[in-house]
């Protein structure tokens, strides 16, 4: 930060979202990483773990620079593989599924946030390959160990963030 006063200059305001419903596996690993993450970041950075409706996560992060998120996605290959995905400019890729219960997932809400110019300027969403996601089923032992990895990716990746001046950041 320079001191000048100048909002181009100042950090950037990050927010931590995890994604998924405890109930059903493996989709529990957004709350289970943000729950691994609480004292692990500064605290301007607010950890905020939702399932049900993603079209409030339009709301959770307004006034926010940069926005991490952690869901689960279908099995591609591996239950427990980690894909990161930097959402400057692009869309979540195609062969990347997010799961959801409900018709609007993360990456609806990501378009229409950016269709609607609300969403934060960077966004980093972390999908976890799941192997179950049956109601009452609990984590499964692969996802579990990726969502360790993950809460330390992230503690990195908020440090990033917050490390670059928002006049760093790409144009929206």
């Amino acid at each position: 930060m320079t001191g000048t006063g100048d909002p181009a200059a100042m950090p950037r305001k990050v927010l931590v979202i995890g994604l998924g419903n405890a109930d059903r596996g493996d989709d529990a690993i957004g709350a289970i990483v943000a729950q691994g993450l609480r004292g692990r970041l500064p605290a301007d950075v607010p950890v905020v773990a939702r399932r049900g409706d993603m079209l409030s996560l339009i709301e959770d992060w307004a006034g926010f620079d940069a926005l991490v998120c952690v869901d689960a996605a279908a099995p591609l290959a591996d239950p427990g593989r980690i894909h990161r995905i930097d959402l400057r400019g692009d869309s979540l890729p195609k062969n990347i599924s997010l799961t959801s219960s409900h018709a609007w997932g993360l990456a609806e809400a990501i378009e229409l946030a950016r269709t609607l110019e609300l969403a934060p300027r960077e966004i980093i969403v972390y999908a976890v390959e799941g192997g179950s996601f049956d109601d009452g089923a609990a984590l499964t032992p692969a996802v579990a160990a990726a969502a360790r990895v993950v809460a330390d990716c992230i503690v990195a990746e908020v440090g990033r963030l917050q490390c670059d001046s928002i006049e760093d950041l790409p144009d929206a």
